[in-house]
């Protein structure tokens, strides 16, 4: 008990007498004032650490390398997202196809609006120069012309898409639906749930179907917060196209020819020059999706994801850089990276004990049958050492060891884990197994023990 409460007691003690009900009362009232107080400044503190100053309807903070959610706000709610679609369209392309190769444009992706390169139907231009010209500019036409040679290789057809000028409409919009359903397919292998896409450069669309059962099924193009962080740390850092990603977005200016023609195209995301250490990001805005950023920052030994949904829309354009500065100084400061297996060893030599195993073999049969467990560490692809954690966080193991076995059990066998959790959520699982094989007693066995000793 702390000094002001001691206080508090030795005053009721002192009131608690003949002096008066009048007393015992106003000490009651005071009592009860300075309890609830002490509550609300509480609260209050708790607020503060946990609520940031943000504009953004849907935002997350990220722990790049371990993918851990730092900071959520609306982080699981579905929303559209503009162009930060084209970092999942410009990691595709980069997987899919060589930068060198030769893409022609269709009258259909000619027509698209504003922001656009202005291709024009029959031209041709280098992958890579549209990859600079989708992710500086944002150019919408480029998206198309990328996703239509892409996509176009997909369909079953097996048509070249070099002959995509003479393509109709709808034969480019087949292409190009093609290429989205790529897109839905990496984003069900990243395990994102929340995310569908419909256009490869994030203008608001919807598909609608009628599955087997006769109901019609609508999806419109739309993301999480959360799932945009994990499509931008799969560019970043899990992609095999990871460092052309990386070289593409973190470009400020970059010019090329083509066609007779000359472009130029600088980088919208002003964020690369506002902070230090950012090495990635990618814009975007519609009217339904206000404006959108998703960016990187590699920096104190940590990388750190911000995304950014519906966060303002016209006269509000700078919200998504004050946010983004909010969030990233939030990671730089609140969290470090721990090494969550510290202290492992000795942990696991007060847990990993002889098991005994019912009915098993044992060389003196009038003894038991034990086995001892050791630690079978997943690969390391599949598992954290290292997460940000703030200062007073800690990290829990929590094991689940089988306490009797019964024979027979076969080395190799799994007989527990041990969950490493931090809070609700585990980041790193160790699997308890045996490595010797113990057989059951039966008859013959027991007949061969009792012929040794009558022999010996």
């Amino acid at each position: 008990m702390d000094d002001s409460m001691k206080l508090v007691n030795r005053m009721i003690w002192r009131v608690y007498g003949p002096a008066g009900k009048w007393k015992r009362f106003l000490c009651g009232l005071f009592v009860c004032m300075l309890v609830l107080g002490r509550a609300g400044g509480a609260v209050c503190a708790a607020k503060e650490t946990e609520e940031l100053r943000l504009y953004a309807t849907g935002a997350v903070l990220m722990d790049g390398e371990s993918g851990r959610v730092l900071y959520g706000r609306n982080a699981d709610e579905p929303m559209a997202m503009a162009s930060t679609t084209k970092i999942m369209t410009c990691i595709l392309v980069l997987e899919s196809v060589d930068g060198n190769e030769v893409a022609q444009v269709s009258s259909y992706a000619a027509s698209q609006p504003q922001v656009k390169l202005n291709v024009r139907k029959g031209e041709e231009y280098r992958v890579e120069d549209l990859l600079y010209s989708l992710m500086l500019e944002s150019h919408n036409d480029s998206a198309v012309v990328l996703a239509e040679h892409v996509g176009g290789k997909e369909q079953d057809s097996g048509d070249n898409i070099a002959d995509a000028g003479s393509r109709t409409p709808e034969e480019s919009k087949c292409a190009v639906g093609a290429f989205a359903e790529k897109m839905n397919e990496k984003a069900k292998e990243l395990g994102l749930t929340q995310t569908f896409f419909v256009t490869p450069n994030g203008l608001d669309g919807a598909v609608e179907w009628t599955n087997e059962k006769g109901e019609t099924i609508r999806k419109e193009h739309m993301t999480t917060a959360t799932e945009l962080a994990r499509i931008m740390r799969y560019c970043i850092l899990e992609s095999p196209k990871a460092a052309e990603f990386l070289k593409i977005t973190g470009t400020a200016h970059y010019s090329f020819s083509a066609n007779r023609r000359f472009f130029s195209c600088s980088n919208h995301n002003a964020f690369l020059q506002m902070m230090e250490g950012m090495i990635s990001g990618k814009t975007g805005f519609t009217n339904k999706a206000g404006y959108c950023y998703v960016g990187a920052l590699k920096r104190d030994g940590k990388v750190l994801v911000v995304a950014l949904l519906a966060c303002g829309w016209p006269n509000h354009k700078t919200y998504k850089w004050s946010d983004t500065r909010t969030l990233m100084n939030y990671g730089l400061e609140k969290f470090e990276k721990r090494n969550i297996t510290e202290g492992s060893r000795e942990y696991y030599d007060k847990i990993l004990k002889p098991i005994p195993v019912e009915g098993g073999r044992c060389e003196n049969p009038e003894e038991r049958a034990y086995v001892t467990p050791v630690v079978f560490e997943k690969p390391e692809e599949n598992q954290c050492t290292e997460v940000l954690m703030r200062e007073e966080e800690q990290v829990v193991r929590k094991c689940y060891l089988k306490q009797t076995l019964r024979a027979p059990v076969y080395a190799g066998s799994v007989v527990g884990k041990v969950d490493y959790c931090i809070g609700d959520e585990v980041w790193r699982q160790d699997l308890l197994v045996i490595e010797e094989t113990v057989l059951r007693e039966d008859f013959l066995w027991h007949l061969e023990r009792l012929l040794e000793t009558f022999l010996l």
